[in-house]
């Protein structure tokens, strides 16, 4: 067990994570050779070229005559995908924090660095991209001595394209992190920290063994859920599994044991032996708080079953997603689902098209907030849709973020006005070293949650780095804006938004609609309206046939004749006729601007 080490690698989303990791695989010859980013297996992660899931990985290394054996976790950067992070981190002793050497530290950088301090991690600094024409260690090594107060000398400099610095990192990581402490007598405890769905061995789970052995063959159970299973497979993570026939305390490694239903395995879970069980779980990771919710529903109604397994799939790989059926009017039957932010949303979207070939329409994403009635009963919303009648309310909470922005100097004019567009209120501003500010504000996550970070980045020209976390819920003056087509209100259309935003959103709203939606055989009116009053109208003409063609000369009668018979045709076809709302206007209404 001395000589096993458990370790991640975390950093802000870009400065380089992957790369370096290549690096490491490649110099204690775990791959031959590399093509790029070995360790993000997904199709969606080569496209975008960010880190979506954390990987684990083990490697061999001999040093001073000793063989270690180092078991790293690769994670992302991106602030939607922390809960990632959280769970990779519960699972190590130690961690790489990489900083990228023409960036300095940016706001994701500093709270994994606090989650890593959280879990009492051993920090080993590292400066990356020094190769870099624009590179700046020396300003960068200030920063970092200032937020972690180490010796400079202890901060690695290294580069993952060039392989610079990878032995110092390894013998850093092999002297400075401590080996795992447990019993290899005590009961078996090992904890549950991701699991995968493979359609011909079933469920997948990866765990960390911190107390006892696991042998092939053993019957074991889950703590939490209580279900015995027999340990089929057992073995340790290469860039393929490897087999094993048993792992020791420290170890990281997968079990096969042929479980079916997604429900029987839950992140977080302490899997232990039936015949000498463990006295109590380990203490797992907290639940994970989704900050957006959104409803995802099939294009064809019969496919909602398949849309359940395929989300429930989808839940194992990515235990950061939330979901409960719910209904719509315009919709049919869907989910309501809750995520951590609207990249994660984007890739949920695009990993159902994908990796289960599901069709789905996703709805306006919007917060949870708490609706106090006259009687003082609190209820939370997710759905506008689900509000009670606005006679009922006595008060609207919604929830605020504490925010804090890293950016240069030069751009901070700018950005206040952004939040101060967004509600926001000024906390505190603090420099950082030489031109770099954290600004620190208190707003509602209803406004960040569609377009903030896009414009953050835009405005900023990419420089500004954004983190969050919750702060609590703050009464509001918010109303529910319904948007009516020919005077039937689309439930998945209708949005809470402020009050003193409600007459621009509701007019903007009615606008970009009469641009999506196709022109049918009769008119179609679009309102906006909140509670019974129209704030705003738009209207879609009838697509018309040219009826008087064949009229040439002869009395104006003959046309009006034909105009009205068309006229009364058309009304009778108002009556009958829906109007199909495309795929696009639903997304149209997140860009607005």
């Amino acid at each position: 067990m001395k000589n096993i080490r458990n370790f991640c690698i975390i950093a802000h989303i870009d400065h380089g994570k992957s790369t370096l990791a290549d690096r490491l695989l490649e110099f204690t010859n775990t791959i031959q050779v590399t093509k790029g980013q070995m360790l993000d297996s997904m199709d969606l992660e080569k496209e975008r070229g960010i880190t979506i899931k954390s990987h684990a990985i083990q490697m061999e290394y001999a040093y001073k005559g000793e063989k270690y054996i180092l078991n790293l976790i690769d994670t992302p950067g991106h602030v939607d995908f922390s809960y990632e992070v959280s769970r990779s981190i519960a699972a190590c002793e130690g961690a790489l924090l990489i900083v990228d050497a023409s960036q300095g530290v940016q706001a994701q950088t500093i709270s994994n660095l606090y989650m890593a301090i959280e879990h009492d991690l051993e920090i080993i600094p590292i400066i990356n991209k020094c190769d870099m024409a624009s590179a700046m260690p020396e300003e960068v090594e200030d920063e970092i001595v200032e937020l972690l107060g180490c010796k400079r000398e202890d901060i690695i400099r290294a580069s993952g394209k060039t392989g610079m610095g990878v032995e110092e990192i390894l013998s850093a990581v092999i002297e400075r992190v401590p080996h795992p402490v447990g019993e290899e007598e005590a009961p078996l405890q090992a904890l549950i920290f991701d699991s995968v769905f493979n359609s011909f061995r079933g469920i997948i789970a990866y765990f960390k063994i911190v107390n006892g052995v696991i042998r092939k063959g053993e019957k074991v159970k889950f703590f939490n859920t209580g279900k015995e299973y027999d340990a089929d497979e057992i073995g340790v993570l290469k860039m393929d599994m490897s087999p094993r026939q048993e792992l020791r305390t420290g170890d990281v490694g997968y079990i096969i044991s042929g479980i079916k239903t997604s429900k029987e395995v839950k992140v977080g879970d302490t899997i232990t032996h039936i015949a000498k069980p463990c006295k109590s779980a380990i203490a797992g990771f907290e639940e994970v708080k989704p900050m957006v919710f959104a409803g995802i529903y099939p294009i064809d109604a019969e496919d909602f079953e398949d849309l359940r397994s395929s989300l429930e799939k989808l839940q194992l790989n990515d235990a950061s997603l939330t979901f409960q059926p719910e209904s719509s009017l315009a919709l049919g039957f869907g989910f309501r689902c809750g995520f951590l932010g609207l990249l994660h949303m984007e890739i949920v979207q695009e990993r159902l098209d994908r990796e289960f070939d599901m069709n789905v329409i996703t709805t306006v994403p919007n917060v949870s907030y708490n609706i106090y009635d006259k009687q003082g009963h609190m209820a939370e919303v997710h759905n506008p849709g689900s509000m009670p009648d606005v006679t009922m309310i006595d008060r609207i909470e919604e929830p605020y973020i504490r925010a804090s922005v890293i950016t240069s100097a030069d751009y901070i004019g700018s950005i206040m006005t952004l939040c101060l567009g967004k509600r926001g209120e000024l906390v505190k501003q603090e420099y950082i070293s030489g031109n770099r500010i954290e600004i620190y504000y208190d707003m509602p996550l209803g406004e960040i949650v569609i377009d903030f970070y896009d414009k953050l980045k835009s405005i900023s020209k990419g420089y500004a780095s954004f983190d969050y976390h919750m702060n609590g819920f703050r009464p509001s003056k918010l109303v529910k804006l319904d948007i009516l087509l020919n005077g039937e209100a689309v439930d998945a259309l209708s949005t809470l938004t402020h009050f003193d935003n409600a007459y621009d959103l509701g007019h903007r709203m009615c606008e970009k609609l009469k641009e999506l939606i196709p022109r049918q055989q009769f008119d179609i009116a679009i309102q906006a309206a909140i509670g019974a009053k129209i704030i705003s109208r738009e209207t879609i003409k009838a697509v018309r046939k040219d009826v008087t063609a064949k009229c040439y000369g002869g009395d104006v009668s003959r046309k009006r004749k034909l105009l009205e018979k068309q006229k009364k045709g058309k009304k009778r076809m108002k009556q009958i006729g829906n109007v199909e709302v495309p795929q696009k206007a639903f997304l149209a209404v997140l860009k607005l601007d």
